[in-house]
């Protein structure tokens, strides 16, 4: 066999991808060819792409090379379909994102790039949203969600991609360009490729006189159904290219590369109630299913009482799910409307329908959100339940099939007898009971031949369960993949298994397409290379790689997600455990900078994984593992002497006021980024957005000011030393001077602990990895503010709300803990008059708002105070991460590289609760961004008119 050529390939490549998004090295190869599935195959090149001519590129030199490609979108997928051993094409983070509303929202054209999710908030204002609703939304990208035709809860079979989309532009695998929606480049690929769009025609032609093939295709495409390609494509459409169009949905990047679409949209009604119905068994359960089928339901979840029982101990779950028997199953119905009237002429039909069945206590419907939310808990928690109480070095895999929905109890049962016979003790049931699509989840460990082979008799035998007894469908909605790949033929039969190779050969006749995915010649490849798992670290051991965490990373643009931090940490594991001692340690190395140094650390990730994984406290570890004891010795000294350290850094910011009034800003920034090469980032490159030095940290206000209230004030090390902006800004006063004014407007008295300059939570100690010295100032900060607030009698406001985050997750003592928002929110506005300003303002929530549960907060201030409030959508951390922004600022400014396009030119200013992160966002938008405070101080009455002689006066009385 010919060598393949790799190094030929990048090496002509370099001429249209620069070799900073080409990567073979052995820690980007691993991370990046990762997926959610269970298999494991190394890329011998990643590239990352940016646009059309780039894939056409690509496509051209593999052809040249005979090397095959694989395309990956966010990495979701769980049969393994976006993993290869060749080429792995990815699309880069902040491309591909294009798109255009049309038709006032009745469809929407999308580049591949887009987060479902965020098409259906720029779809929301609209009333509409697009048709598939895959659980992973939130991850997965358009391209993905059409090239696997992802469907879910709501979706069915009436909307997802194949029935919702209008059009769309494909690279075909010879780099030819065809759109659909555009009349001139079909008459030119017509005329281009005639033979391939014959070919379409005559298959078309004989399928629709193959009466037994016709029939199959009819009843399979009547279910959910990804096994294999879209064969109903040659029976609903007659023009070739119109087949060739809905062909490509649900290839799975087999047959091209979908590089725009445009899908019919679908009306996302805001009206919407829920119910959980209990069931005594699983048969009375499916035949309400059959019931409901003609009824107005949006949606109808199956649980079996195994799922049930994974979340019963959850909290907020309905204390009777512990009482019931093991042969309940559930029903989670959900019910939309147009109007609150129509909501509830359809609850009512539903209600007389489940009256007639067979139910443990009568269905109770709630429109009310909280309760909303918390019934579907229970459905998206089944999952994470399993996947959580794994042992170490298994893998959760989640299985997807379809009944007929006349079939649906029987195979359910089956189901569950397959799982007793082959020892999953722990496999739960749910699905789409209304398509007959069920998952089943369970744990499988593949470091034994021995359980290797349990699994393969347990996918042998619910593939003739499924496809054979029941003619059902193997793959519903998660795609074929290699998982279901040998079994095409048998769900299929040979007609129609034939049909497919025809296809794939009409549009790929060189076969380097992502070869080996949907359809594959060699009946056990769903048993070869099989991911190991190995324990690693117990802060990262459940991880199931599945990727839900990656869209909200700061450094996802730069180096690696969490998700590719733990596959990191876990091939460290392995060469350790295998005695590949000298790898280890080399491999240990390699991961220095694009996973321990360019993590925030800001714990979103946790927000989004669904076992709730904070990568970054492991990354915290690291950094503490690599501390040797000098540096220790050197924190726990700086810890000790705070108060010089705040001092030092505002006399370091002085000076360099004084420098940029000397030099100017060209000269001090070209002597700085001179500085910032020579330390290696000691020294922060200097930038017109860094602040002024804070003046004073005296009061202005004291506890003899209260007619309202009082609060115990701490303002954080940051705010003590870090003013307003030194270039540019028109406001000067430091956070501390505007908190004081708007105590002084509700008529609240400050109570300031002493010796505040000696004073900090510790937060930048355990960023860097000191957790001694961030225990220390801690416990000394919470002692103070303990007798400050004498004892928790009153609240303790910190104007930072990271370090107030931190407060509240390491206090001992009962203190109420309030940042600017919440305090603002809870404490003041009752005593102030707002009048908004017209101009729109620009909000960043940031992680640690997010976590505390302050995002409605902040929005609630902003709206009150201005009449437009913008949120970019690049949500979550700004990548400052404390001082990264500083020593790494490359991750603040990869996180931010939309921000400033996302916001319009009469955006003149943004507000967040973080002084650090408002620096970058001023830096990376062109916008002076400030606390929330020094918006609502302007917007509020009553001006703060204490004369500095009688706040002298004040200070001395007190």
């Amino acid at each position: 066999m010919t060598a393949v050529n790799y190094d030929g390939f990048c090496q002509s490549l370099t001429k249209f991808v620069p070799e900073s998004r080409q990567f073979r090295d052995d820690l980007h190869r691993l991370t990046y060819g990762t997926d959610a599935s269970f298999y494991r195959l190394i890329p011998e090149v990643v590239v990352k792409v940016i646009n059309e001519a780039e894939v056409i590129e690509v496509l051209r030199l593999a052809h040249q090379f005979n090397i095959s490609v694989t395309f990956r979108a966010a990495g979701t997928s769980l049969s393994g379909q976006a993993v290869t051993d060749a080429v792995l094409v990815v699309l880069e983070g902040n491309s591909w994102r294009d798109f255009e509303i049309l038709d006032g929202g009745n469809q929407i054209a999308l580049q591949p790039g887009i987060i479902g999710a965020q098409v259906n908030k720029y779809l929301a204002p609209h009333g509409r949203k697009i048709g598939p609703d895959p659980a992973s939304i939130g991850t997965a990208k358009i391209g993905g969600i059409a090239a696997n035709n992802a469907s879910g809860m709501c979706c069915g079979t009436a909307q997802n991609s194949y029935r919702t989309v209008e059009g769309m532009r494909m690279v075909m695998a010879d780099g030819t360009v065809l759109d659909t929606r555009d009349e001139a480049s079909r008459v030119a690929f017509a005329k281009s490729h005639t033979s391939l769009l014959q070919g379409l025609s005559d298959l078309s032609h004989q399928v629709k006189s193959n009466l037994v093939l016709l029939e199959k295709i009819t009843h399979k495409f009547r279910l959910k159904n990804t096994t294999g390609y879209s064969l109903n494509a040659l029976v609903d459409f007659d023009e070739p290219i119109e087949i060739l169009e809905h062909l490509m949905i649900g290839s799975e990047g087999t047959l091209g590369f979908i590089s725009e679409i445009t899908y019919n949209t679908v009306p996302d009604y805001a009206n919407k109630a829920t119910a959980l119905v209990l069931f005594p068994d699983v048969e009375a359960a499916c035949n309400a299913v059959i019931a409901l089928k003609k009824q107005p339901v949006d949606a109808v979840e199956l649980m079996d009482r195994a799922g049930l029982r994974s979340v019963e101990d959850k909290p907020g779950m309905p204390e009777h799910l512990k009482t019931l028997g093991n042969d309940v199953a559930a029903l989670l119905v959900d019910v939309r409307g147009e109007t609150a009237d129509s909501l509830a002429d359809r609850i009512a039909q539903v209600q007389q329908c489940l009256g007639s069945q067979t139910l443990l206590m009568p269905a109770q419907f709630s429109t009310d959100p909280d309760e909303y939310a918390r019934l579907w808990g229970i459905r998206k928690g089944l999952f994470p339940a399993v996947g959580a109480v794994r042992e170490k070095g298994t893998t959760v895999i989640i299985e997807d099939v379809a009944f007929p929905i006349e079939s649906l109890a029987k195979g359910t049962r089956e189901l569950q007898t397959l799982f007793s016979k082959y020892n999953y003790d722990e496999a739960i049931i749910f699905g789409h009971a209304l398509e007959g699509n069920l998952h089943f989840v369970f744990t499988q460990d593949f470091s034994t031949q021995a359980e290797v082979d349990r699994y393969s008799g347990f996918m042998h035998d619910v593939a003739e369960l499924v496809a054979v007894k029941y003619g059902g469908s193997l793959k519903a909605e998660h795609g074929t993949g290699r998982n279901m790949a040998p079994f095409v033929e048998l769900e299929w039969g040979k007609d129609a298994y034939l049909l497919m190779w025809a296809l794939k050969k009409l549009c790929d006749p060189h076969n380097i397409l992502n070869p080996g995915v949907v359809l594959n010649e060699d009946p056990e490849v769903h048993l070869k290379n099989l991911k190991p798992m190995p324990a690693a670290n117990e802060l990262v051991d459940s991880c199931i790689e599945c990727g839900f965490c990656e869209p909200i990373c700061p450094s996802r643009h730069l180096t690696l997600t969490p998700r590719q931090r733990i596959v990191a940490v876990r091939e460290q594991a392995r060469l350790e455990a295998d005695g590949q001692d000298e790898a280890a340690t080399a491999w240990a190395k390699s991961i220095d900078y694009d996973a321990i140094d360019t993590c925030a650390v800001d714990g979103l990730c946790a927000t989004r994984c669904p076992v709730g994984i904070n990568t970054g406290e492991l990354m915290r570890e690291l950094r503490t593992d690599r501390r040797g004891d000098r540096s220790k010795s050197v924190a726990a000294k700086a810890q000790q002497h705070m108060a010089g350290m705040t001092s030092a850094t505002r006399v370091g910011l002085k000076s360099a006021d004084l420098a940029y009034k000397v030099m100017g800003e060209k000269a001090l920034g070209a002597v700085s980024r001179g500085m910032t090469k020579v330390t290696g980032g000691i020294v922060p490159t200097w930038h017109p957005y860094l602040p002024r030095s804070v003046k004073s940290v005296e009061p202005r206000i004291t506890e003899d000011d209260a007619v309202n209230g009082k609060v115990v004030y701490f303002p954080s090390c940051v705010t003590r030393s870090m003013g307003t902006a030194e270039n540019d800004d028109t406001e000067t006063r430091d956070i501390r001077s505007v908190i004081d004014s708007l105590l002084f407007k509700a008529g609240f008295g400050a109570i300031t602990p002493p010796s505040i300059d000696k004073l900090c939570c510790g937060l930048p100690f355990a960023s860097m990895g000191f957790p001694d010295s961030a225990g220390s100032s801690i416990k000394q900060l919470e002692a103070v503010l303990w007798e400050a607030s004498e004892q928790g009698k009153y609240p303790v406001l910190c104007d930072t709300s990271p370090c107030t985050l931190r407060m509240i997750e390491q206090f001992e003592k009962p203190m109420k803990l309030v940042e600017t928002a919440g305090f603002i929110e809870q404490y003041l506005l009752p005593f102030l008059e707002i009048s908004p300003k017209s101009e729109p303002i620009a909000l960043h929530i940031t992680c640690s708002a997010r976590k505390m549960g302050l995002d409605a907060t902040l929005r609630k201030l902003t709206n009150l105070c201005s009449g437009a409030v913008l949120e970019p959508e690049e949500e979550g951390c700004c990548g400052f991460g404390g001082d990264k922004g500083f020593t790494v600022p490359e991750l603040n400014a990869a996180s931010l590289a939309r921000l400033k396009e996302q916001l319009p030119e009469n955006c003149t200013q943004g507000v967040s609760n973080s002084r650090t992160c408002e620096i970058g966002l001023s830096l990376h938008s062109g916008r002076q961004y400030r606390s929330i405070a020094y918006l609502v101080d302007e917007c509020a009455s009553n001006e703060f008119t204490k004369t500095d002689e009688q706040v002298k006066e004040l200070i001395a009385e007190a």
